[in-house]
């Protein structure tokens, strides 16, 4: 089968989901040609090594990649984050018109929804079956990002997102999202009940897997032999990052927290563990992705934090993944599918989002858990990624629904 794959993120980015998908289908003898645009996530400028131009074509085997202009911008100007969305909608349309003539079923991942231009052109000229991988509900995630205007231009933003989405999901053949809750909503807001489907993302596999705790990784995030609770990931405003700050100072006699990563809200929160006395509380920046399994196998406990949003129900963080594929129990401060899936999966311990003390007290149950519960949770968290979200299952998952997606567009 020959599958177009549109994403405007591709590597050398980290984009691994379009990475890992676009390999994985190639080496299961399918010939696959992504559409993309040239590097720039997350400095906001062109990789070096890279030259914007309007022909950049490079092929490898079964895998083809073209790239096309686009405004490189991922600063919190919603204008500038607008331009650089709308013009590779238009620049990845006008090329797929012609590069992705011949494939069986156009891949499209989300977001940004505009990724979907070239799969609408294809299916305007051609009848091409487009799948549509919504890794984020808009417009929940613009309204809560701090980007989108307040009063009546932020309904009116909601407003125009909404349609726009009911029409992108009225557009294409099926429709992939990556929980339940996330498929409630894109059903409510238009898409086929029948062909919307869960998917659970999987983490690069590569990187993130059970390894020994060395003395070195547990040096480099400073454990003190007590229980250590870790947050990896970006330190943004969607995160509820002072929470989990709160409830560390609580704790400051049983727990350390260690933040791995940087964001926008890093300074807010260094300014409250300071105001709080929290000196458990530790900020270690960005480290390579290579040495995360490493550094996750020196802590007890990794940490999942999400604000309290209706939007973000649906939401399942990268970090769930890559925590259970290394095999470490976690701790949720959130609420939805994430909570829920914790929870019936006995893979850690789960309170309610943007709560301190609930999250305080979970911190206290997480350093009095005995080794060997603690193990036997680790056990099941690996297993769990195994059976539901690992690269394999999540391919499987995907390429069916294109397979199937593929037949209904020859059968008209």
């Amino acid at each position: 089968m020959r599958i177009g794959l549109v994403s405007q993120w591709y590597p050398p980015e980290g984009a691994f989901i379009q990475d890992n998908l676009a390999a994985e289908l190639v080496a299961r003898g399918h010939e696959v040609k992504v559409l993309t645009s040239f590097p720039s996530y997350p400095y906001g400028r062109v990789y070096p090594g890279y030259r914007q131009r309007w022909y950049d074509c490079v092929r490898t085997g079964g895998l083809t990649v073209r790239r096309v202009p686009a405004y490189p911008s991922h600063d919190r100007s919603p204008v500038r984050r607008a331009a650089s969305y709308l013009s590779f909608a238009a620049t990845s349309a006008v090329a797929g018109a012609r590069y992705l003539a011949d494939v069986d079923v156009t891949y499209v991942y989300h977001p940004p929804p505009t990724s979907v231009a070239a799969a609408v052109v294809g299916r305007l000229l051609r009848g091409t079956p487009a799948v549509l991988h919504v890794q984020d509900p808009w417009p929940e995630s613009v309204l809560h990002s701090g980007m989108a205007p307040q009063g009546r231009a932020g309904r009116l933003l909601d407003g125009a997102i909404a349609a726009a989405m009911r029409r992108i999901y009225r557009s294409v053949t099926a429709v992939a999202v990556i929980s339940p809750t996330m498929a409630e909503l894109v059903i409510e807001r238009g898409a086929d009940p029948d062909q919307v489907r869960v998917v659970w993302n999987w983490t690069d596999d590569r990187l993130f897997r059970p390894v020994p705790a060395t003395d070195a990784a547990r040096a480099a995030i400073g454990h003190t032999g007590r229980c250590t609770i870790m947050f990896a990931g970006n330190l943004g405003l969607l995160q509820g990052i002072e929470t989990a700050v709160r409830a560390a100072a609580a704790t400051r006699d049983l727990v350390d927290l260690v933040l791995v990563g940087s964001g926008v809200q890093e300074e807010s929160a260094r300014r409250l563990a300071a105001d709080l006395g929290a000196h458990n509380v530790r900020f270690l920046g960005r480290h390579p992705p290579e040495r995360m399994a490493e550094l996750y196998a020196a802590a007890e406990h990794q940490l999942i934090c999400l604000r309290d949003a209706a939007g973000l129900r649906g939401t399942v963080p990268s970090k769930l993944q890559a925590a259970l594929a290394c095999g470490r129990p976690v701790i949720v401060s959130a609420g939805g599918d994430t909570a829920r899936l914790v929870r019936s999966a006995r893979v850690g311990l789960t309170c309610p989002p943007e709560d301190w003390r609930a999250l305080a007290d979970r911190f206290a149950t997480a350093a009095a858990q005995p080794v060997a519960e603690r193990r036997a949770t680790a056990d099941r968290a690996r297993q769990v990624y195994l059976d539901r979200m690992s690269l394999r299952v999540g391919v499987d998952q995907l390429e069916d629904i294109m397979i199937k997606a593929a037949d209904r567009g020859r059968r008209r």
